[in-house]
């Protein structure tokens, strides 16, 4: 029998719960084991990993014929990382920030964005625009390899004991699940929305967008529990640089993407406003305060989202 949209929709938060708490846990060790710092670890491993479901939406909706999907879906869950599961997060309680690690990853955070909206203007989103932006990436990620390195170095030998393999390999199951999960949640969600016929783009920045990023929620309120909030914050904001720099370039190449600027300015201007209220904090401790704002920026997000779609 097959599962129904509601079925899946439960399996699909099943498997990002024990997905989670196996990424993290093979994350930590793997970084643990070669001196390396959990945050940058979780900026491009995990980060890479739990956006594996937006790679998965792109390039089925790009060879389906609708990239527009694609699109949505990257960038509604860049609004969702920041604006609601880092919102919530901070609900719950305030979490330290690194100056280093935000100096390093926010400039191309906003950078991505802002090109994107750039490339739109002209109505296209095309392969020459998705190479510059997959550019932008790629020398984010170099600066990024280097402060490995260099962390590596200084760290000395890895501690005696751990086990790299056996971590990796619960890091691998754990991004299993995770893949999973998005999928059963992404199959559910456009499921339901196919049957209220709503617009591709809006679906994408909205329900699938909640989907797909359900593993990044899940690594969220397991590092948390665990103590390890660099793990999560560094595991959003790597995540928001891949959708920008790799999901998008990714469905271009496919074919080019048609587009309206209006409509894409609506989740690229909610993505840069949760990043500004993320960073202008005084203290490296961001609070409550701030978590409420972003939750409010997420819900406004979505309320100019359904307006423009019913007009």
């Amino acid at each position: 029998m097959t599962p129904g949209p509601i079925e899946l929709l439960l399996i699909g938060v099943a498997l990002a719960a024990a997905g989670g708490e196996l990424f993290v846990r093979g994350t930590v060790g793997l970084a643990e084991r070669y001196g390396l710092p959990p945050a940058l670890v979780a900026v491009t491993v995990a980060a890479f990993a739990t956006s594996s479901p937006e790679l998965a939406v792109a390039i089925d909706a790009a060879r389906a014929g609708v990239p527009q999907i694609a699109l949505g879906n990257a960038l509604g869950a860049n609004v969702v990382n920041v604006a609601l599961v880092f919102g919530l997060a901070l609900l719950v309680a305030p979490i330290r920030l690194s100056r280093a690690g935000l100096g390093r990853d926010l400039p191309a955070a906003i950078v991505l964005p802002l090109a994107t909206a750039l490339f739109a203007a002209t109505g296209t989103i095309s392969r020459t625009a998705a190479a510059v932006l997959f550019a932008i990436f790629c020398t984010w990620l170099a600066l990024t390899i280097r402060d490995m390195r260099g962390h590596a170095e200084k760290s000395g030998p890895p501690p005696v004991g751990r086990n790299a393999l056996r971590s990796a390999l619960v890091a691998l199951a754990g991004g299993a699940m995770l893949w999973g999960a998005g999928g059963a949640i992404v199959a559910g969600a456009s499921a339901l929305a196919e049957r209220h016929g709503w617009d591709p783009f809006v679906v994408g920045a909205t329900l699938v967008a909640l989907g797909t990023t359900t593993p990044e929620l899940a690594t969220m309120i397991v590092a948390r529990w665990k103590g390890h909030d660099d793990v999560g914050a560094g595991t959003l904001l790597g995540s928001n640089l891949f959708n920008g720099g790799v999901i998008v370039p990714v469905a271009a190449a496919f074919a080019p993407i048609p587009t309206d600027l209006a409509e894409l300015a609506i989740p690229l201007g909610a993505a840069l406003v949760a990043i500004l209220l993320l960073v202008s904090a005084r203290s490296a401790e961001v609070g409550r305060a701030r978590g409420a704002l972003l939750v409010a920026c997420y819900a406004a997000y979505v309320a100019v989202l359904a307006l423009g779609s019913a007009a």
